[in-house]
């Protein structure tokens, strides 16, 4: 059997769909399983060993500066071409926010049959194992995701999620870390959405009280660019700001931009704990079993919290993380440590 997931969509996405890829392996030990992923999300599943291959393209938005748009696409054209001579057994769109999306690219790739979510459409009428988006009463992206193992014969509930951090990074980021006894905190700052950004004092003053109330080592974490670059917004004004208002001594966090995914992981992997906004750092934290304080704002708690952790949630009435108070995320803190 050959088994096709494509998720080509957020990192934390991608990562809630890997307890799927585990539960296929277990049900179909020697089947082919490959997921259609982009360049962005693929080091999620580096090192997976429920999937055979991670078939990965570019997305011209993701191209750098003096990168030939012409050659990604001749590369993607080729990866399908290679996908499509398969002979694939099924294609899954494992996206239940866009159910029909990659409909089209699915039938291209003339598979025997294609599955996915039901969403009422016209189209939704194209799909040869189909279920029903009304009819999930689970609310979390995993438990949604996870709907579509039954169409294998699979019952029960997802197993883990799955994340391999690679063993150089990890070190990398180890051999960063201030020396001492107290907790690694992972504090990353930068948030996708613009209510799910934290201002840089907020983190400042957050960072003083962890290594002052908590004898804490601070990994600072960004994604690292400018942040009107067109492709890759990144943060380094707001960490630039943020060590600034720290200062030198004891309370001062170690600068650690991330440029690589896989490096965003080694790091988060390398410290005990993790503080940070929702999104994709936030899943990836836990699917390397961190406990974890995550500031929300206007994302759903329900379908996007951190999953199989021990986590808190810290969320202001607003819907606005700009809203909340530094004091806040360290009792939310405190609370977590004594869980």
């Amino acid at each position: 059997m050959k088994i096709l997931l494509v998720r080509r969509d957020n990192i934390g996405d991608l990562v809630c769909t890997t307890p799927l890829l585990a539960a296929l392996r277990r049900r179909h030990p020697a089947a082919w399983i490959g997921v259609l992923v982009n360049s962005y999300n693929a080091p999620v599943l580096a090192g997976n060993p429920d999937i055979d291959a991670a078939v990965a393209y570019r997305k011209l938005k993701h191209l750098d500066a003096g990168d030939s748009a012409f050659a990604a696409l001749a590369a993607r054209a080729a990866s399908l071409w290679r996908l499509r001579r398969m002979r694939l057994d099924a294609v899954v769109l494992a996206t239940p926010g866009a159910a029909m999306r990659g409909l089209a690219l699915a039938r291209w790739l003339k598979p025997a049959s294609i599955a996915g979510f039901d969403d009422g459409s016209r189209d939704a009428r194209l799909l040869d194992l189909r279920v029903p988006l009304a009819s999930l009463q689970a609310p979390h992206e995993v438990e949604k995701v996870f709907a579509l193992a039954r169409l294998f014969g699979i019952e029960g509930n997802p197993p883990p999620l799955v994340l391999r951090p690679r063993p150089e990074e990890v070190e990398r980021a180890n051999a960063k870390l201030a020396a001492g006894s107290g907790p690694a905190v992972a504090v990353h700052v930068s948030a996708r959405r613009a209510r799910q950004r934290w201002p840089a004092s907020r983190f400042a003053e957050l960072i003083r009280g962890l290594a002052e109330k908590h004898g804490a080592r601070v990994l600072l974490l960004w994604s690292p660019g400018p942040a009107d670059h067109p492709q890759h917004p990144g943060d380094d004004a707001k960490a630039a700001e943020i060590v600034v208002l720290l200062g030198s001594g004891r309370n001062a966090a170690v600068p650690y931009p991330t440029t690589r995914l896989e490096q965003l992981i080694g790091a988060l992997a390398a410290c005990d704990r993790v503080i940070c906004s929702d999104g994709g750092a936030m899943h990836l934290a836990a699917a390397l079993g961190k406990p974890i304080v995550a500031l929300f704002g206007d994302s759903p708690v329900e379908r996007w919290r951190p999953w199989g952790v021990a986590h808190r949630i810290v969320r202001p009435a607003s819907r606005d993380v700009a809203d909340l108070a530094a004091a806040e995320v360290l009792a939310a803190y405190a609370e977590l440590g004594s869980a």
